[in-house]
């Protein structure tokens, strides 16, 4: 799907919400429904987008809406898709409806991971989409378990002993693709295009499917409003997102750079990264680099690249 006929479609996430000025999220929701024609129902774990998109008495969105708690849009997300299979069949509901569960990294990798999991293993038939900015962004920039090696957080300070995070993310993706699901893919808010081919994708599917995009954040990640595209689309050439779908087990690399740039390209116009610019700390940038090389030589073979 092209931007033309993204642009030619009904809008379902629309202005007068509260974002961020820069923040990527909004385009991301636009695109994710986008990807089918069909009535959608929304469950919406507590985080950035929930807050900012539901402010009471106002709501940013023209589908039926549910807000769910951090940890449990995936319960909530499967009990309307098999409240829903239960008054089709009763003859109640005539028309096709499709089922979509959205959160931050905060609300899927970490609070809502058992209620995902159980989610993915039952099969119900729901997109579940990840925006993942890294952090518990709106509730004070706090690491969470998708914060990168490395980086600066409001737990995961940068003093005399500690340089930021010392830990390595976690692999969503890889838990995700172990519980045998029909679709799952990563994209980024630098490729509205191929966030929107994987959401159409994800919607068509018999079962459950799994998207994780990334959204930098311009509170978090400290970079100025406009480069949040730029920023994205340099974490996807450097390898450190790489974009990829696995269909029914088989992967499959949607983006390689002509030419890799360097894991620094991509984090110094951070400020959670300036403590690694400093020559003293350039064994922690250098491990950092090494890892994002080591996890895209994996895909690469994973993808029948190599």
């Amino acid at each position: 799907m092209n931007i033309k006929e993204l642009t030619d479609k009904k809008e379902r996430f629309v202005s007068g919400h509260r974002a961020c000025a820069g923040c990527g999220f909004p385009q991301i929701v636009r695109a994710i429904l986008a990807g089918t024609d069909k009535q959608v129902v929304v469950a919406n774990a507590t985080g950035c987008l929930e807050v900012v998109s539901t402010i009471y008495p106002y709501s940013a969105w023209k589908v039926p809406y549910i807000h769910s708690a951090f940890e449990n849009a995936g319960a909530t997300i499967s009990g309307i898709e098999a409240a829903y299979k239960v008054l089709k069949k009763k003859g109640k509901i005539k028309e096709d409806v499709k089922f979509l569960a959205i959160g931050g990294d905060g609300g899927v990798t970490d609070i809502g991971l058992q209620s995902l999991s159980g989610a993915l293993e039952r099969g119900h038939n729901f997109v579940f989409v990840q925006y993942d900015n890294e952090a518990y962004q709106n509730t004070g920039i706090q690491r969470s378990g998708a914060t990168p090696y490395g980086s600066w957080t409001s737990t995961t300070p940068v003093g005399k002993v500690h340089k930021g995070n010392e830990l390595f993310r976690k692999n969503i993706m890889g838990i995700v693709i172990a519980h045998n699901i029909p679709y799952a893919a990563q994209a980024s808010l630098s490729n509205i295009e191929d966030l929107s081919e994987k959401a159409k994708k994800a919607f068509e599917v018999n079962g459950p499917a799994f998207i994780n995009v990334l959204q930098p954040c311009t509170l978090g990640w400290k970079f100025p409003t406009d480069m949040a595209v730029e920023i994205a689309q340099k974490a996807v050439d450097s390898c450190f997102w790489p974009l990829y779908e696995v269909e029914n087990g088989k992967y499959k690399l949607n983006y390689k750079p002509a030419k890799k740039i360097p894991v620094l390209e991509f984090i110094k116009s951070q400020g959670r990264y300036k403590h690694l610019l400093k020559a003293e700390n350039k064994d922690i940038l250098d491990k950092l680099q090494k890892h994002v090389d080591n996890e895209w030589e994996k895909l690469l073979r994973l993808c029948g690249e190599k």
